[in-house]
């Protein structure tokens, strides 16, 4: 017996797959579990529907993820901050903080984005990496001043 799966199941597939099962297996166990449906011609045909809808909608958003790219490449932000002797800051910019002023400049952006190894807690230029999604990274500069 055909079924499609609905969620991710170890040793059987992944949510969306057609399997072939044992009828007893599928009458049994999958189907009144909610863990699989019956694989008919029309909601095999509404599964791949659903599949290219999800496949245009992830092209659609790594288009965007590209031109957002484009936009913060090579794009500088200054932050003052108080430091003392030496350019050693009191504070630190954290990645919550870049991720704020992006947030803030108009770039929509979690601060798990923000590819910082630790808190920047010296005067000076510093490059930051922007992760936006698999593959798709900018470069952006993180320039610290001394507050007075």
């Amino acid at each position: 017996m055909k079924v499609i799966l609905m969620q991710d199941l170890p040793n059987l597939g992944k949510k969306g797959e057609i399997k072939e099962v044992a009828e007893g297996y599928a009458r049994n166990l999958l189907l009144p579990r909610g863990l699989a449906e019956e694989a008919t011609p029309q909601r095999i045909k509404e599964l791949k529907h659903r599949a290219a809808e999800e496949q245009k909608k992830l092209q659609r958003q790594e288009a965007e993820n590209r031109s957002r790219a484009a936009q913060l490449d090579q794009q500088e932000f200054i932050f003052k901050m108080p430091a003392g002797e030496g350019g050693r800051l009191f504070g630190s910019v954290t990645a919550a903080d870049i991720a704020a002023r992006l947030q803030k400049e108009g770039y929509t952006l979690d601060k798990k984005k923000v590819m910082l190894d630790e808190p920047i807690k010296n005067i000076g230029r510093h490059q930051v990496t922007i992760k936006l999604s698999q593959g798709i990274k900018a470069v952006i500069f993180v320039n610290v001043e001394q507050d007075s």
